[in-house]
């Protein structure tokens, strides 16, 4: 069965800045205990198959008996061999339809987007949710495209017609223009992965995300 997507604070895992993938297991527990609501395990430094693998099978095991799904990015026969809840796919990866026949109608399906033309070509029925960014210059994600700006990101989401989910550069000091943006949810990574102190850092998050959503979109 599939898990409720609840896109409200989307952890996108790196295992560069987790340490390893004991570190993004420790990192998704108390990171998930403290609000976060959907998980990626994503992987922009060389990362060994047979690791992808494992890794997905220990956040598998730290996810299972909670409400939050396990979404691998890019990687289709993981996230089958592993039975995850969902695959994220980019621009440059298999068609949206290829996907969906090759997961069934059963998994999450997420999709990045970064300007117009992309999103007016959006197979809309055949997805879950949308990824939209880089809203602001982010250094974890390898020949990302362009930042958005808030400006430009406020209008591209407007014509939006399934939930989606801002990412790129998102951080304690700017999480509140996003979400009045009246986006669903924010993705994150290195305001997560690699803190020093994980409670802590994803508490500031939840705080900040529930004070922009009572302020008012």
């Amino acid at each position: 069965m599939q898990k409720r997507l609840d896109l409200s604070l989307y952890l996108v895992l790196d295992p560069s800045l987790c340490g390893g993938i004991e570190g993004m297991v420790n990192t998704t527990r108390v990171a998930v205990e403290n609000g976060v609501t959907a998980v990626q395990l994503r992987a922009e430094s060389p990362f060994h198959r047979k690791d992808w693998y494992t890794a997905a099978l220990a956040l598998k095991q730290v996810l299972i008996s909670t409400s939050v799904p396990l979404i691998i990015n890019d990687n289709v026969d993981i996230a089958l061999a592993a039975d995850v809840d969902g695959v994220h796919i980019g621009q440059n990866d298999l068609p949206v339809s290829v996907v969906r026949k090759l997961i069934g109608n059963n998994k999450i399906l997420g999709l990045s987007v970064s300007n117009e033309q992309e999103l007016s070509a959006v197979p809309w029925s055949a997805i879950n949710y949308l990824g939209v960014g880089p809203i602001f210059p982010t250094t974890s994600k390898k020949n990302a495209a362009p930042a958005l700006g808030i400006n430009q990101f406020a209008q591209l989401i407007k014509n939006k017609k399934c939930p989606a989910v801002g990412i790129g550069g998102i951080n304690a000091t700017n999480i509140c223009d996003v979400i009045q943006t009246g986006i669903d949810g924010v993705a994150v990574v290195s305001a997560i992965c690699g803190q020093e102190d994980i409670k802590s850092a994803t508490q500031q998050l939840v705080a900040k995300i529930i004070h922009a959503k009572q302020k008012g979109r």
